[in-house]
């Protein structure tokens, strides 16, 4: 047994990481990434499950540290596997499968997942042939499905292997077995620097051991018998800059991987604890061998384990432990390309790592290929013997690689020992040299095939051939060799019209339907041979015309003026003669009408067409295998001839109706559509209406300007082109009547007469408006009587001498130079009745309040009101008939005025308006109030004088001017100057401290009233001055009590009684003071007010508003504001009335229904009923249905 190659350096790591807890580095894995290969690890000979072991020679040494990757922490474990893949046995050359589950309930997204063979191998770059990876989700159980397929298994794909899933922070992993049942014959493989070469990247094996490359070394190595060189010691010992070189000369393709390991071995070795002698870094033996590990314990009672690949060794009849004092031995018996792994052992806390290489023996050729020479077409068999049955050989031709591919014409047989290349027909050109090699050793031989002589069996013959059959060219040889077809020494290749067929030793030609480019000389030269078979191939053809692109019954339509030139295709073996002739008179090839001939056709011209030109032509051909003839029919064109002028029959707005009758000729080709134009009278500009044809003769334009003159005209259009325009209609322009009038309502009715007021209609248009026309109808009867013989420009009508109590219905037209317009109807019978309205004031809105003017302005208030017939106004002062020297009064039906030229304070008071129709009253106040400027306060005294203070205090004027004090405005003068200063501006109070005086000067002082109007003209002056002291004077500060500022709740400003327009905002407003700040609350019929959308309150400044949001009649009411805080409460109150005015009410006399009432009340009798409580019913078919109507005035 022979003993193993030891390296020079230990690792002792602190501690050994738990088995099936090892995870790669990232991108670990750079080299060999096509590779197919997977490592494998033999099965213990009891059948006990081993763990899988590292195979570093055939799918790739990565540059991941498995020390880092042994060290990540459990507690990034977390449970993401529903079915983990489960270890399995696989016999050499059978498939596999290991499935992983990962439930995707809780994941957002696909989780990651790596398989791997080792530690820190990726097998995600070794997909290919033998290995492929495959993922699925099935989305009702939400479980994704990681398949790694195994195809076609070797010895070597044994070994552990390891799945890793990940999602964001969480990771679990799961290790596993392969376990690859051994033939009985020898696996190959390769020692420890083959691991490091690789065949070239992107081929089918891509990463296979390059066996010639290591052939050649070995080959070398036997014939100069140079001693066994290890690596490591050259790398190690080696200079950086020669790695390159020894890796050239010993095959190392994976430097960077070699470089890694070599790092690993370098690191300095770190003092350990427990062993007192650790493990070689890496050590080597021969594939059947035994290995002796051995460590030295400083402390032999410390616990020792034994790991292989992270799985822990168990004794065995492989694994043998042994105890020599401090000494612990490991031997491994029978040493196999599974046992190529990463073994460490632990004691305690610490850890010795080592690497173990298993290197396979060479398969040697026991018999070389020998020389052959063979014929072309011949059955060539190259066969040697290998040391071993099954083993990987490689063939090669000329130094280049043979595989065994299907398609390949070269097969490569194995049986057992014996490797035959077969070559089925040998050609000339696999003259070649042919080599094998194997891992231990090369054969070559030279393989030469020969042409036998060629004889011609059957040659080709000369042929004749009616043009459209097939050509059969064939001859025979005495080969059976490929050949080259050629036409007039050309190439011919083989095409879908051109046939070569080759069947042993018969060659044929065809061509299954011949062409005229199809004559001339054939030959067939064989290949590899000078020997040519010649024929000669001649085509015949009658005459024949091609009319195919022509119309029906070989029409041929040209228009007129234009040029024609009809040329007809002709073919014919020999070339035919051409005839062209017209009737009895043949064409010759000159003049305006000519043939022209050509090798391949015929031309018919005619320069300049005219309609003299339409009818048949004749052709003839002629040749010495027959004749043809057609006619041929000209046919001259022309565009129409214009339409007659059009009729306009009817005219709109912006549009009329134009009709036309189509031309009397139609230049030979029918009528396709008509376009029209239309222009301005006075405008020289046409403008087309239609882009598409009108097939009718009937069309309307539109989009005119009304008022316009305009003319129109037509073009006919056939297949040739567009005639010239037809004459222009005559003028016309485009009018339109008037809408309706608008707003048709009665103005007024007496027992003899209606009166009817309207607006003008909305749309007049450019004709204008002449006037309307009054229309009537008695209820009962169809006959409308015209009001109005001549037309009215007024909007008002009155119509008389109707019949008392009689209904009428009426209308209103609008009329100008277009006609009348459509009538305009009032909706509802009118009674001929006078009716009484009664009296009803409309106060304005300003005027419900006080009415304030200053002194000297004018006062102008014109109050509308209603009431019919004949009503009555009168007015009175503070309960007193007005003196109209003073005050002006003018009244008329509708409205009222007051009128003061220039408003005196003796104006103010309030006026009372009175407006009576018969029995029948209405009254209203206005509160005038006209205001001036203030008198100046009464006294204005100094109080008191302390250093640079001055305190005064005076009394409010007598007059006021009409208007509440806003405040005061206090002046100052130095005695010196009397130029006065203000000091104080909108003072409210009688008293005030002047400040800031100058030490030394002497003060006047004077006040100033101020109102709504402004200040007052005089001021009052203090009589005596104030003397500011100098330093020196001893002032006394007088003593003040505190003032209480506490004040129950006061309404200085209360409600007042208000009237609101339904559908319009209304506020109330009130003024209120107190302290502490009181309270407010606001009530409606003594029910509090809260969260009610209807209402919105305010306060700011002791100004309590209430809004009401567009009242209605039953928001009409009491309303009361109340303000509380701690000293008690006040309550102020005012009615508020919501009127109603009902536009639905349009003709004085209109009935109104009330519903649900019993009592019939008298037209002209007050009701008792609130107005707007009455439900209204100004519908006419509402008076049926109802029990009570009255009559209301407006």
């Amino acid at each position: 047994m022979p003993e193993p190659t030891k390296k020079d350096e230990t690792e002792n790591e602190s501690a050994p990481p738990p088995p099936e807890q090892t995870t790669p580095q990232e991108g670990g894995n750079e080299k060999g990434k096509d590779e197919d290969d997977t490592s494998v690890s033999t099965p213990p000979a009891d059948g006990m499950s081993k763990p899988a072991e590292r195979k570093d020679s055939v799918w790739s040494l990565g540059e991941g540290a498995p020390e880092e990757s042994e060290k990540r922490d459990d507690s990034q474990r977390s449970t993401l596997f529903v079915e983990k893949p489960q270890s399995g046995t696989v016999s050499v050359g059978g498939n596999i499968t290991f499935i992983a589950k990962v439930e995707a309930k809780d994941l957002l997204r696909k989780p990651n997942v790596k398989w791997f063979k080792g530690k820190w191998m990726d097998l995600a770059s070794k997909a290919g042939k033998h290995l492929q990876l495959k993922e699925s989700f099935e989305r009702h159980t939400k479980i994704h499905t990681f398949e790694m397929h195994i195809i076609k298994a070797k010895e070597n794909y044994a070994g552990n292997y390891r799945c890793e899933v990940s999602y964001k922070d969480k990771f679990d992993s799961c290790s596993f077995d392969l376990e690859v049942t051994e033939s009985s014959q020898a696996a190959q493989s390769i020692d420890i620097r083959s691991a490091f070469k690789r065949s070239g990247e992107g081929q089918e094996d891509a990463g296979e051991l390059d066996f010639s490359g290591l052939l050649k070394r070995r080959e070398v190595k036997q014939q100069e018998e140079e001693p066994e060189v290890d690596v490591w010691d050259l790398l190690k010992n080696a200079n950086p800059s020669e790695y390159e070189k020894i890796a050239f000369q010993y095959g190392i393709t994976d430097l960077r991987g070699m470089l890694k390991r070599l790092k690993r071995m370098r690191r300095e070795v770190k003092k350990s604890a427990a062993f007192a002698k650790g493990l070689d870094p890496a050590y080597q033996v021969d594939k059947g061998g035994k290995v002796r590990f051995m460590v030295e314990l400083a402390d032999p009672t410390v616990e020792l384990k034994w790991y292989k690949n992270g799985q822990e060794i168990r004794p065995s009849a492989k694994y043998i432990f042994e105890h020599k004092g401090n000494q612990r031995i490991l031997f491994i018996n029978n040493c196999s390309m599974t046992d190529d792994a990463r073994y460490y052992v632990t004691a305690g806390d610490e850890k010795c790592s080592t690497e173990l290489f298993v290197r396979d023996p060479p398969i040697l050729v026991t018999k070389g290929l020998e020389d052959t020479n063979t014929y072309v077409g011949e059955r060539v068999e190259l066969s040697c013997e290998v040391s071993e049955d099954d083993a990987n050989v490689k063939w090669f031709r000329n130094g280049v690689e043979l595989t065994n591919d299907p398609k390949s014409r070269y097969r490569i047989k194995v049986e057992g020992k014996k490797h035959t290349l077969i070559i089925e027909e040998a050609a000339k050109n696999d003259t070649a040299t042919y080599s094998v090699m194997t891992t231990g050793g090369q054969s070559e031989a030279k393989l030469a095939v020969d042409l036998r002589p060629l004889k011609i069996s059957l040659a080709l013959e000369d042929q004749t051939v009616r043009l459209g059959q097939e050509i059969h060219l064939k001859c025979e040889i005495s080969e059976n060799v490929e050949g080259k077809w050629y036409k007039n020494g050309q190439l011919i290749e083989a095409s879908d019209r051109v046939k070569l067929y080759h069947k042993g030793r018969i060659h044929r030609f065809v061509i299954p339907v011949s062409a005229v480019d199809d004559e001339g000389e054939y030959m067939f030269v064989p290949d590899a041979y000078d020997i040519n078979i010649p024929c000669k191939v001649h085509i015949v053809d009658p005459p024949k015309l091609h009319l195919d692109g022509l119309g029906e019954n070989n029409t041929v339509t040209v228009v007129a003026g234009s040029k024609l030139r009809l040329e007809i295709p002709i073919t014919g073996e020999p070339t035919p003669k051409v005839v062209w002739s017209r009737g009895d008179k043949g064409i010759t090839d000159s003049g305006r009408i000519r043939a022209e001939t050509y090798p391949d056709s015929s031309c018919l011209v005619i320069d300049t067409a005219e309609r003299e030109d339409s009818g048949p032509f004749r052709i003839t051909l002629k040749n010495e295998a027959g004749e043809d003839t057609a006619l041929i029919n000209i046919k001259v064109v022309d565009v129409p001839d214009p339409p007659q002028a059009p009729n306009v029959t009817e005219v709109g707005e912006d549009w009329c109706i134009m009709t036309w009758e189509p031309p009397a000729n139609d230049g030979g080709s029918p009528i396709l559509g008509y376009f029209i134009e239309r222009k301005k009278k006075q405008s020289s500009r046409w403008m087309r209406l239609n882009f598409e044809l009108c097939k009718e003769t009937t069309f309307e334009p539109k989009k005119m300007i009304e008022g316009v003159a305009y003319e129109v005209r037509v073009f006919a259009v056939n297949a040739i082109g567009m005639s010239k325009p037809s004459m222009p209609s005559k003028s016309f322009v485009p009018l339109a009547v008037t809408s309706p009038p608008t707003l048709l309502a009665v103005d007024g009715v007496t027992d003899t007469s209606v009166t009817m007021k309207w607006r003008p209609p909305d749309q007049i248009g450019a004709a204008g408006l002449d006037g309307y026309v009054v229309e009537y109808c008695f209820e009962g009867t169809d006959e409308w009587i015209v009001a109005n013989p001549e037309l009215t420009d007024k909007t008002k009508f009155t119509i008389n001498g109707l019949p008392t109590g009689s209904k009428i219905l009426v209308r209103v037209k609008a009329v100008n130079a277009a006609g009348e317009s459509e009538p305009r109807y009032h909706p509802q019978p009118i009674l001929v009745k006078e009716v009484i309205e009664p009296p009803k004031i409309r106060l304005p809105r300003h005027l419900k309040q006080t009415y304030t003017r200053r002194v000297g302005e004018t006062v102008n208030l014109v109050i509308p009101f209603q009431g019919r017939p004949r009503a009555k106004v009168s007015w009175q002062k503070n309960g007193s008939p007005i003196d109209k020297n003073e005050i002006n009064i003018r009244n008329t039906e509708n409205d009222t005025i007051i009128f003061i030229r220039k408003a005196e304070r003796g104006h103010s008071g309030e006026y009372d308006m009175t407006v009576e129709v018969e029995n029948l009253v209405d009254k209203a106040t206005i509160d005038i109030q006209i205001v001036d400027r203030p008198g100046p306060p009464e006294i204005v005294t100094i109080e008191d004088v302390w250093g640079e203070n001055v305190n005064l205090s005076w009394k409010p004027p007598k007059d006021d001017g009409n208007a509440a004090i806003t405040g005061y405005t206090i002046q100052k003068a130095d005695k010196k100057s009397m130029e006065w200063f203000t000091v104080i501006e909108h003072y409210h109070r009688t008293s005030a401290t002047i400040n800031e005086l100058i030490i030394g000067n002497e003060y006047y002082f004077r006040v100033f009233a101020e109102n709504m109007c402004g200040l007052s003209e005089d001021a009052t002056m203090t009589k005596e001055s104030a003397l500011i002291a100098k330093d020196g004077k001893v002032y006394k500060y007088p003593v003040y009590d505190d003032f209480d500022f506490s004040e129950r709740p006061l309404f200085t400003q209360p409600l007042v009684n208000t009237f609101a327009i339904a559908g319009y905002n209304a506020t109330l407003n009130c003024s209120v003071r107190g302290n502490p700040k009181p309270k407010i609350t606001w009530m409606k019929n003594k029910v509090l007010i809260m969260n009610d959308p209807r209402y919105r309150m305010f306060s700011n400044q002791g100004v309590c508003t209430l809004e009401i949001r567009k009242p209605s009649p039953y928001d009409g009411g009491t309303y009361s504001c109340r303000a509380v805080n701690e000293l008690g409460e006040a309550e102020v109150d005012c009615k508020l009335e919501v009127k109603v005015i009902y536009h639905g009410v349009i003709n004085p006399g209109e009935p109104i229904c009330l519903a649900g009432n019993n009592q019939v009340y008298n037209a002209r009798t007050p009701l008792d009923i609130p107005f707007h409580s009455l439900p209204l019913f100004p519908h006419a078919n509402a008076f049926s249905a109802c029990k009570v109507c009255i009559y209301f005035l407006f």
